[in-house]
């Protein structure tokens, strides 16, 4: 399951101006205010599911807005906030890892060259309200070489009042000439008592237990917060816990029993709980309290005065690499199998 901004589309045009998140107000304030003065592009940065994207998208929607109020948010009423609305503004442009063919949305791994070359065409061409004109690329480090490449030419020689907004979850990964042509902004992060109360006002009635898996990332929480998505995980969590009774084939069969189209996500969700269960037992074994499975702080405990730590250790580093490579994995079965078993041979 992905969550929060990491969602991902190429197309045409796309609703540009949701309600800003409430630990955005005082940046997004401070940037409107110097809008006169903003440069052609801007790279959002900050882990994900903090809001990034809606970030962008408050910015998008302010530029292309005909009417701005005096604080330089967006109105919502004129002609342009109506098309952003209804996801129809031909002056606004967001490319995004997924490719539709005949009708069917499919996840890519990189934003491919001809995304990148379609949006520099369209950035060359009149504005058609005759105001701005936006591009959003998130997130912009999975474009491809070639991409970025056709970027910086865009970028070095910008049109007039074209704006380029790119999200990153990851800065560190694009390429250096095309971080350099953009002012970098940092997302803020929420404080533990705004995102606590932003989940309970989307419904979410006990937020610290998904806050504390999200990495207190709150639009990750609340896609987490699903309740399907927290049964499936106190399963394998339990499993966890208990790694003597460990049921690998039967676990791996929950793999296959997911649509295919979702066993790749089925996957990820199992090594992250992996990821995350093991860092608990690190914790644990330095004298430190469990970050994301509080509840079974006990059955933690145990298992810490079982676990080598060098062991435990390599583990946790094969499964950061299963992590980079869960997008495209053989098998999602054979991989979950051979992570338990990998798991259960850890207590002996």
């Amino acid at each position: 399951m992905t969550g929060g901004d990491d969602r991902g589309i190429t197309s045409g045009s796309a609703t540009a101006s949701p309600a800003a998140l409430p630990w955005q107000r005082a940046i997004l304030a401070s940037l409107l205010s110097r809008r006169a003065q903003w440069p052609h592009a801007l790279l959002v940065t900050g882990p994900s599911g903090i809001g990034k994207r809606i970030l962008a998208q408050t910015l998008a929607g302010a530029l292309l807005c005909e009417a701005p109020g005096r604080d330089g948010f967006a109105c919502g009423n004129c002609a342009s906030c109506r098309y952003a609305a209804g996801g129809q503004h031909p002056d606004l442009r967001v490319v995004e890892p997924l490719e539709i063919d005949d009708d069917e949305v499919k996840i890519v791994e990189w934003i491919a060259v001809d995304r990148i070359r379609a949006l520099t065409r369209w950035a060359e061409i009149t504005s058609h309200r005759g105001g701005a004109k936006v591009a959003l690329i998130v997130p912009a480090e999975r474009m491809n070489e070639a991409a970025a490449n056709a970027l910086l030419k865009t970028l070095e020689e910008p049109a007039s009042d074209t704006h380029f907004l790119l999200v990153s979850h990851l800065p560190g990964r694009l390429p250096a000439t095309i971080a350099s042509r953009c002012q970098r902004i940092a997302a803020p992060r929420p404080t533990r008592a705004e995102a606590r109360a932003w989940l309970m006002d989307q419904g979410v009635a006990d937020p610290d237990p998904v806050l504390a898996q999200a990495n207190h990332a709150p639009l990750r929480a609340l896609a987490l917060a699903d309740p399907d998505y927290q049964a499936e995980r106190s399963l394998w969590i339990r499993a966890f816990a208990a790694p003597g009774n460990l049921e690998v084939a039967a676990l791996g069969a929950r793999i296959d029993a997911a649509p295919r189209d979702q066993r790749k996500d089925r996957l990820a969700g199992v090594v992250d709980w992996l990821c995350g269960w093991c860092v608990d037992l690190a914790r644990v074994y330095a004298g430190s309290t469990p970050a994301e499975n509080v509840a079974l702080e006990g059955a933690l405990r145990e298992l810490g005065r079982s676990v080598a730590p060098l062991a435990l250790f390599r583990y946790h580093r094969q499964l950061l690499r299963q992590r980079a490579l869960v997008a495209h994995p053989l098998s999602p079965r054979l991989v979950a199998e051979t992570l338990l078993i990998d798991y259960r041979a850890l207590f002996g």
